[in-house]
């Protein structure tokens, strides 16, 4: 072998013994880092959501009391009316001319009143002086009675006809908003009662109401709770909407749990002064689901998942990770409220839980503190 082969064997020879020593413990690799923080203590408030519905609190077939001809439609579809808004005239003379008529009536009723009054003075003038008979006395008297009569019948005509000629300016019962119209100008109507003709909807447009189905178990923890005795507050969120930005109040449960389903059906009462909730639209509806308490919240990635099992690692004193079994509660923001497993002082690994196992040791770091900035001069 050429003196140069054996350099390089020697060389490499004394290479592998380094290795060798190094592989046998002669040198350790430091514990992994690891951000670790306590849990947040928070007061929250726990909720339960539901799909609801959206309806009006009121709501108004608008049909015509007398029977006739459209004249004019005095409303835009979808628009926004008050009470007394005109809506749609029926046209008004046949009604008109029906009241002329009954106004001659109460005239001519009158006249008999005047006459038959002046009959009855003189007959008793007469009956006193012994000039007629109590008989034909009896009779001016009843003439009398008789015009009277007829006048308080043709008053009560009169109302009638003035009814009708009112009747025929179709108006709006309550504020809200009007649908489209269901007949147009010069169909005829009808106003007869079991066959009267629609001709819109008004429905109330604030407040609204909004349904949905709560189980039975969810409603017997409110009504252990007393939530069923007082005010409390609903929220609601439309689709597309973050959060839960429209507040209103429970305003009453049903008053019986469906066999069919197993849940009870409650309303809730909402503003709607803007007019933007319409009825019929789908929601999102949370109730509170208790009282307001103090809770404990670790970040969600400080949670793992074992075999179904939610845990945390903690690190103690020492500097090595333990094993905790928590369990959860629902998600406030990014951090997770823990029921049960840990306490306040416990210091959680929040960050780098992949890296690590239970019993191992860790060089626990606090959470990086966001630099305020400092703005530019």
């Amino acid at each position: 072998m050429k003196p140069s082969h054996l350099l390089f064997a020697s060389l490499l020879l004394a290479s592998c013994h380094k290795s060798d020593q190094a592989a046998g413990g002669g040198f350790q690799m430091p514990p992994p880092g690891v951000t670790v923080s306590p849990p947040i203590q928070q007061e929250i408030q726990e909720w339960d959501e539901f799909t609801g519905r959206i309806d009006a609190a009121e709501s108004v077939e608008i049909r015509p009391r007398v029977s006739g001809y459209i004249d004019k439609i005095h409303f835009k579809s979808g628009q926004m009316v008050k009470k007394g808004d005109l809506l749609v005239t029926i046209d008004a003379r046949p009604f008109q001319a029906l009241l002329d008529r009954a106004d001659a009536e109460v005239q001519r009723a009158k006249t008999k009143v005047e006459l038959s009054k002046k009959e009855l003075d003189r007959a008793d003038k007469l009956i006193a002086a012994k000039a007629i008979s109590t008989e034909e006395a009896d009779t001016k008297s009843m003439t009398f009675r008789e015009a009277n009569d007829a006048l308080r019948s043709a008053e009560a005509a009169v109302k009638a006809a003035a009814l009708d000629v009112e009747f025929a300016s179709v108006r709006s019962p309550l504020d809200g908003r009007v649908s489209r119209e269901m007949v147009t100008a010069g169909n005829y109507v009808s106003g007869v009662a079991g066959f009267t003709t629609l001709l819109t909807t008004v429905v109330k447009a604030d407040p609204v109401y909004v349904y949905a189905d709560v189980d039975e178990s969810t409603f017997l923890r409110y009504q252990r709770l007393g939530m069923l005795d007082k005010p409390t507050v609903a929220e609601m969120q439309l689709e597309g909407e973050k959060d839960y930005p429209h507040s209103g109040r429970i305003e009453s449960f049903d008053n019986r749990i469906s066999g069919t389903t197993g849940s009870i059906l409650v309303r809730a009462e909402f503003e709607n002064k803007d007019g933007t909730l319409r009825p019929g639209t789908f929601v999102r509806m949370r109730l509170p689901a208790g009282p307001k308490y103090n809770a404990l919240l670790v970040t969600e990635e400080a949670i793992g998942t074992d075999q179904g099992r939610k845990f945390v690692l903690t690190v103690n004193k020492e500097n090595m990770t333990e094993y905790k079994p928590v369990e959860i509660g629902p998600l406030i923001g990014d951090k997770r409220v823990i029921r049960s497993g840990v306490m306040k002082e416990d210091n959680v690994v929040i960050n780098g839980l992949a890296k690590v196992r239970p019993g191992m040791p860790v060089a626990p770091m606090p959470p990086e503190k966001k630099v305020a900035e400092t703005p530019a001069k």
